[in-house]
């Protein structure tokens, strides 16, 4: 076998192969493009969802932190 031969070879099974892997997946269609695309979307989506709700309840933690503080100044301030 030449390596010309050797390489058609491992071409076509490694095209067999990816094939074979996206069927199983169920990206085998003509809409498996779009599939992807929704689905990077969708994980894009929820990347912004964790970053906005952790910059969310860092913001209250600070507020509620600030606060009990506040009041226990006023508190202080008060007790004379």
């Amino acid at each position: 076998m030449t390596p010309d031969e050797l390489d058609a070879l491992m071409e076509r099974a490694a095209e067999r192969g990816a094939r074979r892997a996206l069927e199983s997946v169920g990206l085998h269609d003509d809409h498996a493009g779009r599939d992807i695309h929704d689905l990077r979307t969708l994980i894009d989506g929820w990347r912004t969802t964790k970053k906005t709700i952790l910059e969310a309840v860092l913001r209250w933690m600070t507020i509620g932190i600030l606060g009990l503080l506040s009041i226990g100044l006023w508190w202080k301030m008060h007790e004379k």
